[in-house]
């Protein structure tokens, strides 16, 4: 089973998306993506 990363937004701190892991990833995956729970555009995040 494959490796999952969650991500969290910067702003509220909630868990809204989920990834599959890269083997080879080094750096801590951000993306500017949609909060529903702020309803806009925020950073989020990878999680541990």
């Amino acid at each position: 089973m494959a490796k999952k990363v969650v991500l969290n937004c910067e702003k509220c701190g909630s868990r809204n998306y989920t990834f599959p892991a890269k083997e080879d990833a080094t750096v801590r995956l951000e993306l500017k993506k949609f909060c529903s729970h702020c309803n806009e555009h925020t950073v989020h995040k990878q999680t541990l």
